[in-house]
């Protein structure tokens, strides 16, 4: 340690800084001098791959075929030929990007992604103890699992985009749950919420339950935005609010405070069941996360209201100054996350098969990890689509890897918790270097 620079603290600071030396400096430092080999071990893997690409680009020039060719002569190609000469093409032009290895700092790429190094070590590990883990069963239950959690991490992502949060998500993911369930009991159901109620189109209560999410979701904006009040604040007080409203709702019920069941067959087989393509059975809740996959991939890049999301999130001020509504955006990020927590809580009641005022707790936690670990920087204006999708996969993947292996819920948590500090971390280490 620096002694001088010690002496300059303060003595909190200076206690502060000790606890860190001897703990985690103690397991970075470690964490250093094992990344050294294994950046000398990269570099050479770099080194040569450049030079076979190297090799290749010579190779393609000598042979006289580095000339363009015209579209029209490519036209009287035959077939394989074309084949041949888009690989050659391919090949020259990814020549520099690979070769970028050969300069940059191995070291920090290797630091920066640590998270991704580890959590893919301990799913070698799981496939290693238990190698059936590779399996077509396995993979779609992940798949299926992870479907809801993607369409929810999308609604939060938007939020952490602008440099919010929402702790409210897990309670409105609850109510709709609960609105759905209650609207789309069977007839013969002998313990029905609402005993009169003739069956309903499955499009109603998805609406309502969506409408319901989006109100409160746009207060959430609304406080945030206009009042200028923390969103970890803010969504806080919503939670415990939530909850005591959809608590009330919940035991305003014929049959009193008591698990919701019995659904409506319709309603069951729309999101727990199969569609068969190509001879394959797919889980119909992994085809609407690819919809919304693909829908909120269109939002984020390619529409105004995507652009000056990343504008607020990335400088309020610098888009206040360029023409973006800030307030009218933010509201409009919460609603459309809002919209997102009511279609997840409606697909998670006919998931689970019931509903309770206890439904959805703490999904607010692995929707918000699985962001960040996914690159969904708390910084604002930076994230992708692809990342959520990384990210909720990777721990769907690791939670579904340790109850393959039977380990104890309470390490589950250790490693969830570690793999969470661990990512904000990174995530501001990379924020304080940029800066």
């Amino acid at each position: 340690m620096n002694t001088n620079r010690l002496n300059q603290m303060g003595p909190v600071k200076r206690m502060a800084a000790i606890v860190y030396h001897y703990t985690l400096g103690k397991v970075f430092a470690l964490f250093k001098i094992l990344m050294g080999y294994i950046v000398v071990l990269l570099t050479l893997f770099f080194r040569f791959y450049g030079r076979v690409r190297r090799l290749t680009a010579f190779w393609y020039k000598t042979m006289g075929e580095g000339r363009e060719i015209e579209p029209e002569e490519e036209a009287k190609l035959s077939f394989f030929k074309r084949l041949w000469l888009g690989y050659k093409r391919w090949a020259v032009s990814r020549i520099e990007k690979y070769l970028h290895w050969m300069n940059k700092d191995t070291r920090d790429f290797l630091v920066n992604n640590a998270i991704y190094i580890v959590i893919a070590f301990l799913i070698l590990f799981v496939i290693i103890q238990s190698p059936s883990f590779l399996s077509v069963r396995v993979f779609r239950n992940i798949l299926t699992q992870s479907s809801v959690r993607l369409i929810l991490a999308f609604g939060v992502g938007g939020i952490i985009i602008l440099q919010g949060t929402d702790l409210s998500l897990g309670r409105s993911v609850g109510f709709a749950a609960i609105i759905s369930a209650s609207l789309l009991q069977a007839a013969t159901y002998s313990s029905r919420f609402y005993p009169d109620l003739p069956a309903l189109p499955l499009i109603v209560p998805l609406l309502i339950a969506m409408f319901v999410s989006a109100f409160f979701s746009a207060i959430n904006g609304f406080v945030v935005a206009v009042f200028k009040i923390h969103p970890f604040l803010a969504t806080l007080g919503a939670s415990v609010a939530l909850y005591g409203i959809l608590s009330m709702y919940f035991a305003s019920g014929a049959p009193g405070p008591q698990p919701i069941g019995g659904f409506d067959a319709r309603y069951t087989e729309f999101v727990v069941g199969q569609l068969s393509i190509f001879g394959m059975e797919i889980p119909k809740l992994i085809i609407y996360a690819l919809i919304m996959t693909i829908v909120i991939w269109i939002i984020w890049n390619k529409t105004t209201f995507g652009k000056n999301m990343y504008a607020v999130g990335g400088n309020p001020e610098a888009a206040k100054i360029s023409g973006v509504n800030v307030v009218k955006t933010t509201i409009m990020v919460y609603i459309m996350a809002g919209i997102l927590y009511g279609m997840g809580g409606f697909l998670e009641a006919a998931r689970i098969g019931s509903a309770s005022n206890g439904t959805g707790f703490n999904y607010e936690l692995d929707a918000i990890a699985a962001c960040v670990v996914g690159g969904i920087s708390f910084s604002g204006g930076i994230g992708k689509v692809s990342g959520a999708v990384v990210g909720v996969l990777m721990f769907t993947i690791i939670s579904y890897g340790m109850n393959f292996l039977g380990m104890d819920v309470f390490y589950q948590y250790i490693i969830k918790g570690v793999i969470i500090v661990a990512a904000v971390a990174l995530d501001t280490r990379k924020y304080i270097q940029k800066t």
